[in-house]
Order: C-alpha cells, then sequence, then structure tokens
C-alpha cells in the first residue's frame, strides 16, 4: 500500500478529516483532496502516480531545428573541427537570428548520443593562466612531426599569437633547419608585423644556448630589439598554447585525404590557416575568431628605441655564382652583391628589409650584412 492509498483510506474508509489526516502526515491539503477526487472517479486505478510532464512545451526546440543541430556537429566532426555546443551555437548565429541557447544545443547533443561523459578535470582556480595583454606582444613558436600518405616523416614548424591565437605561420619541411625558422619568422613578421617578443623551446633550431652559442635566429632577434623567452626543459606547459594548437592541426590534418608530398601539405596547412583564422571560433577569445581577436586592438611592437621598423620584408632562397656574387633588384633596377668566390655555387638565405640586406648560409652562419646603395650596380665586400 503506498501513501495515497492510506491517506484516501484513512478519509473515506476511517472518517478521518482531510485537514487532520494531512497534517499529521505532512502533505498539502490540496493534494489531498485531487487524490479523493480522482479516487471517486477511477477508483483504485485513480490513485496510480501519473506523469508530470507538461501537456505541451511552448520553447521546445522544432525537429526541424534540432536536426539541423545534428548536422551541423557531423559536418564539424568529419571536418576534424571542435564540434562543441559552443561551436554550434556559433555557427547557428551565422544562420538565424535567435538559435537556441548553448545548454539547450548541449541537452539535445547529449540526448542524440554525441556528448561523450568525461573524467573529472581539475577546476579552473587551480590554473595558472597567463596571456598577452595586446597583439603581438608575444609570439610562440615550436616543430611537429607529421607523415606523408606514404609514410615519410616531415616536420611542420608553427608560430601563432599569445593573445589572439592567430596562427602567424604554419609550414612543412622534410626536416627544418635554423635558416628555415628565420626565413618562416621574417615571412609571417611580413605579413602581420614585428613581435616584441618570442617565447620558444630549447630546440636546436631556435637557441644555442645549451650548447654556449647563438643561432641564426637569436642573433636576428637580438638586431631587430625583440625579446627571445624560453621554456624551462622538460615543461611544455609554459609553451601549452601552441602545444594544444599542435592537437587542433592534426585532428584536422587526419581528417582530410593524406598529402602525398611536401606540397601538397603545405597546400592542406595554407588551406587550415584560412580556416582556423577566419573562420573557427575560438573558445579563448570570448568564441570570436583569431582575426577578429588580433584586429580589435592595437599592435605591440619591439622595444628598441633605435630600431627603424622596414616597411618592406623580403625572403628569398638563393645561389651565390660562379664569381661569388648573387643578384638583387631594387626598384626595377639589378645590383650584384659580393659575397666570395670562397661560397660560389652554396645555397643561401638573403633576408632584405628595404635597403637592409643580409646573406645567411644553410648552418646559420652570417655570410654578409650590408646597406644597399642603389646607386651602384655592383655592391663590393669592404676589405
Amino acid at each position: 500500500m503506498g501513501l495515497a492509498d492510506y491517506l484516501v483510506r484513512a478519509v473515506v474508509e476511517e472518517g478521518g478529516s482531510v485537514r487532520d489526516v494531512a497534517a499529521a502526515h505532512g502533505v498539502s491539503k490540496s493534494w489531498l483532496y485531487e487524490l479523493l477526487a480522482r479516487y471517486r472517479r477511477d477508483g483504485d486505478a485513480g490513485l496510480i502516480p501519473r506523469s508530470k510532464r507538461p501537456r505541451s512545451s511552448p520553447t521546445q526546440v522544432p525537429t526541424e531545428l534540432e536536426e539541423r543541430i545534428v548536422e551541423l556537429r557531423k559536418t564539424l566532426l568529419e571536418a576534424g573541427l571542435d564540434a562543441g555546443p559552443h561551436t554550434v551555437h556559433f555557427h547557428l548565429g551565422a544562420e538565424r537570428n535567435h538559435p537556441p541557447s548553448v545548454s539547450s544545443i548541449w541537452r539535445i547533443l547529449s540526448r542524440r548520443g554525441f556528448v561523450t561523459p568525461q573524467p573529472h578535470k581539475r577546476p579552473r582556480s587551480a590554473w595558472v593562466r597567463f596571456e598577452a595583454q595586446l597583439p603581438n606582444e608575444c609570439w610562440q613558436g615550436d616543430a611537429t612531426h607529421w607523415s606523408l600518405g606514404d609514410g615519410t616523416g616531415v616536420e611542420i614548424l608553427n608560430l601563432i599569437d599569445d593573445h589572439s591565437r592567430l596562427l602567424v605561420a604554419s609550414t612543412a619541411f622534410t626536416t627544418i633547419k635554423v635558416t628555415d625558422v628565420v626565413a618562416t619568422f621574417y615571412e609571417a613578421a611580413a605579413r602581420h608585423g614585428l613581435p616584441a617578443s618570442l617565447l620558444t623551446d630549447n630546440g636546436a633550431i631556435f637557441t644555442n644556448a645549451p650548447r654556449r652559442g647563438r643561432s641564426a635566429l637569436e642573433t636576428e632577434l637580438d638586431r631587430l630589439g625583440i625579446t627571445h623567452k624560453h621554456s624551462r626543459p622538460y615543461h611544455p606547459q609554459t609553451c601549452g598554447k601552441i602545444e594544444r594548437f599542435h592537437q587542433t592541426l592534426k585532428r584536422w590534418l587526419t581528417r582530410q585525404p593524406a598529402a602525398e608530398t611536401l606540397t601538397e601539405l603545405n597546400r592542406d596547412l595554407e588551406r587550415f590557416v584560412d580556416i582556423y583564422n577566419t573562420q573557427r571560433p575560438h573558445r579563448a577569445v570570448g568564441r570570436r575568431t583569431p582575426t577578429d581577436a588580433f584586429n580589435a586592438r592595437i599592435k605591440a611592437a619591439p622595444t628598441n628605441p633605435n630600431l627603424k621598423i622596414p616597411h618592406h620584408y623580403r625572403v628569398r632562397h638563393d645561389k651565390i655564382d660562379s664569381t661569388g656574387c648573387i643578384t638583387l633588384r631594387y626598384k626595377s633596377r639589378l645590383h650584384h652583391i659580393g659575397v666570395g668566390r670562397a661560397h660560389k655555387h652554396a645555397r643561401v638565405l638573403v633576408l632584405v628589409a628595404d635597403l637592409d640586406v643580409r646573406i645567411l648560409a644553410p648552418d646559420g652562419e652570417l655570410l654578409r650584412a650590408l646597406t644597399l646603395d642603389p646607386t651602384r650596380d655592383y655592391q663590393p665586400r669592404r676589405r
């Protein structure tokens, strides 16, 4: 016998008053009156517990919209992109004026079996987090490994802006050399401006400090007045933003047809840069795209007071001819720059910032630095 049966019989069969029976058992009189009415109308069947679900739900998400939410979730997953409720809400907001709330989308995805329970994570209060206040205040750089379709191993060099998460560079190489890092950095600076600082780990392509030397990257950063910061050995959390970015990139690459050559992989990376920077909402910057976050504030710059920021950058891979020279065109006029016959036929990296020219060997050695004289065809070496 349930409580409802007992209360009804106490009133009907034992003659107790509704007020006294309700007070004695801690229930409301209105509920007991309702039980009595249902018992007199339906007998014992009227005392069976009934569903409390409302007869109508005016605010329920329409079936058509629910199917669109599921479709967006599948499309984003197949593309290797974030597909959480916040991201789905962002894309729905681009399609219609009043999308369902994030919590409603989460409930729909949970009910449809798309949400996988995760183990309990550390509370946000336990995080020690830092973030640059301005775009170009700090860039983070790191390299990661990837495989082509035939299993050939390659390396991908990535640079991101710490404040906005803008992906300023992503390029694949067979093996990353010091000059590749320098060239990629200058190409990124030509597009987005020079950063005030650069944060990397202690890899040999970034620093020679553990070997008591200086790398080409360190030399160039010092010349530009850019602070070079390093993570502690065996502490990747310092470069956590770029480390986390590697996961996002690899998840997207896994969903694409496997690139068979380095050229195909770099084409895929160019496509990903556009998606990541201009289409994908980023949780860390308020669900904006990195491009929007990068353009929302003024840009930081190197703090060297004597540095004149160049307006024009060029990065070129060249080969020294048999006379020990390379050629460089400036304002439609060809100039010959002497490097030395000892380096003939050597591959070099040429860095041009306005009239400032620097020539580096593949190992990062500086072969020549000069200020181009536009009035002379031949730029001789000073004795």
